[in-house]
């Protein structure tokens, strides 16, 4: 059975997706906290502390790979201290036999706008890479920009439960949506050797 794997770092088109550590607790406490970002998203502690040590928690954690989305070239943005500019988060964890899901998406709301076709192609990319052949995942029931987007992707409304709609994406349509989108990830993805 596939399981999740951590990398240093997965490359696409136009953005990376690096492993997520200690150094990135305000970042993404600050994202966490984002009133046009948060609406739609689990609770969190108002405390930065509590990220750094979710984070902690994290790097000992195998069953997860949680990455900061950045751009690799993004020149209207000042670069972060390792050159990049910081866009966003994913996670991609729960694997079930063939399936994973993926979460904790969220993206700056000034990230430009091929940002969120591009990180989810990295995803699937990924999972397939790792020997996923499908995924699933839930989705707020308000958010319905997010619903529509997984919907374009081929998902399919499983469930509702406790204000969250639940979805499937079947091998089929992973890869057509891979085939249809293939523009914005042209050459595929590249990454780092796995963390073990």
């Amino acid at each position: 059975m596939p399981a999740i794997k951590k990398t240093a770092w997965i490359d696409g088109h136009r953005l990376r997706l690096r492993q997520a550590d200690v150094e990135d607790a305000s970042f993404i406490f600050n994202l966490r906290q984002h009133p046009l970002r948060n609406q739609h998203m689990s609770a969190t502690s108002p405390r930065p502390e509590d990220q750094i040590q979710w984070l902690e928690r994290y790097a000992l954690d195998n069953s997860q790979a949680y990455f900061v989305i950045e751009a690799k070239e993004n020149p209207g943005h000042p670069p972060r201290a390792g050159g990049s500019q910081l866009l966003g988060t994913v996670r991609l964890y729960d694997a079930r036999a063939l399936s994973f899901c993926w979460g904790s998406w969220m993206l700056l709301p000034d990230a430009p706008p091929f940002t969120a076709i591009e990180s989810a192609l990295i995803v699937y990319r990924y999972a397939l890479e790792l020997g996923f052949r499908s995924a699933h995942f839930e989705v707020q029931q308000g958010n319905l920009a997010v619903c529509r987007f997984h919907e374009n992707f081929g998902a399919v409304r499983v469930g509702e439960d406790a204000g969250q709609i639940q979805y499937t994406l079947d091998h089929e349509r992973i890869l057509e949506s891979l085939h249809r989108y293939r523009r914005f990830l042209p050459a595929g993805i590249k990454r780092a050797p796995f963390i073990h």
